[in-house]
């Protein structure tokens, strides 16, 4: 007789989550199994409820862990409890899906057993979904730039912010960047939340133009990228108190704007969160206390007189905006394509090695690992910018390689 599977029965208030195969390991360097993944949102479940809480969710799910392929499953299981709330959620394609939207810590003990690391959430609300409640400001830094310069985009960030008369909460994104999260009233549709977003980003760039960009195209970008289209409708950002794949087991972590400077993004794990949270609370406490209006960003974009910027690849296109082709003349070439992005980052490493002489005159910005996002799995595209080497050392093109 074949041996039982392994389970876990967990009493979460009222309800029973039962989780399979607790002691599998989803993040190998950091011995962080499944168990420990469901301890961690118990533990800061009122902190990541009030990030992705109401929200429909993506399931980003690494059954395997993050050796692993990973997938996203916009769409609720068709097996699930019956205390799990789903909202439809229409997608820009026409296509409809019934998302995950977690409103009790059963319901992120949940997920966690379907190996969901991350939590991905719309920037709305199950009860309204055409009309977003959150703008959502991505800082990108370009690959060479580190945290100092980062932090500063941030304050700047927060100067325009303030000038407008609108607060914003800031968090560590979990990998190299910073998100601030500015909670709005649920009136503007998505295309004016990005509209604001895109005003903000270009006045961000109007007053640090050395240290940020809101160029879309990535061989045309500096310093630190101010993502206004994470507010494209369908678009969704790893939430507070969010798992991030990365070895480390790093958290997208809610900080204060006094804590910026000191703090080391790494600091913020699965294994160290818990702890800071019990310590000091969610900064982000007081985030739904006051949502704000999107009118002064809406009059700061009619006052810069721009048209559109370009729309993530797959969105219709936009009224007034420009061709949807990179505007520059750069030499660049494609080296690789990967599943997976510890395997593209590899690619570029084989290439400069193949290339020593060109390889020494890169610059960090010019390897660019672009993330091809599909409708339930990412892929990456390497290419390199040879703008900075002679031309007499630049390599033909290659045919890309695959892994």
């Amino acid at each position: 007789m074949p041996a039982a599977k392994e389970e876990l029965h967990l009493t979460v208030g009222d309800r029973e989550v039962i989780i399979t195969s607790p002691d599998k390991l989803l993040i190998p360097e950091a011995r962080v199994r499944k168990r420990d993944l469901v301890d961690y949102y118990l533990a800061v479940a009122e902190g990541a409820l009030r990030g992705a809480g109401g929200r429909p969710c993506v399931l980003v799910r690494y059954p395997n862990g993050i050796a692993e392929d990973f997938f996203f499953q916009k769409r609720a299981p068709e097996k699930r409890p019956d205390w799990l709330e789903v909202a439809q959620i229409r997608f820009p394609s026409g296509r409809s899906a019934e998302e995950v939207v977690p409103r009790h810590a059963s319901d992120l003990a949940w997920m966690a057993n379907l190996a969901c690391l991350e939590l991905h959430p719309h920037p709305v609300r199950a009860e309204d979904l055409d009309h977003p409640d959150e703008l959502r400001v991505d800082l990108d830094p370009v690959p060479g730039i580190e945290w100092p310069q980062i932090v500063e985009v941030a304050k700047v960030a927060h100067s325009v912010l303030a000038d407008l008369g609108l607060v914003g909460w800031p968090k560590t994104s979990g990998s190299r960047g910073i998100h601030v999260l500015v909670r709005i009233q649920p009136r503007w549709t998505f295309d004016e939340v990005r509209r604001a977003a895109l005003a903000l980003a270009r006045e961000i760039e109007r007053r640090a133009p050395q240290l940020a960009t809101s160029k879309w195209w990535k061989e045309e970008r500096h310093g630190v990228f101010v993502d206004y289209n994470q507010n494209a409708k369908d678009r969704t950002v790893a939430s507070a108190y969010s798992v991030r794949a990365k070895p480390d087991a790093r958290v997208s972590a809610p900080v204060r704007w006094d804590e910026l400077d000191a703090c080391n993004p790494a600091d913020f794990t699965l294994w160290t969160v818990p702890r800071r949270f019990l310590q000091v609370g969610d900064p982000h406490a007081a985030i739904d206390e006051q949502p704000q209006s999107l009118e002064p960003l809406l009059a700061l974009a009619e006052s810069h007189g721009e048209g559109d910027a370009p729309w993530p690849p797959h969105y219709r296109k936009g009224a007034g905006e420009p061709r949807r082709a990179p505007p520059s003349k750069k030499p660049l070439v494609e080296v690789a394509r990967a599943q997976r992005e510890a395997e593209a980052i590899a690619a570029a490493e084989d290439w400069k090695a193949k290339h020593p002489k060109a390889a020494a005159h890169l610059q960090p910005a010019d390897v660019l690992v672009d993330k091809m996002r599909g409708s339930s799995s990412v892929s990456y595209r390497v290419r390199i910018n040879l703008e900075h080497v002679p031309a007499r050392l630049r390599p033909k093109a290659d045919k890309p390689a695959s892994t």
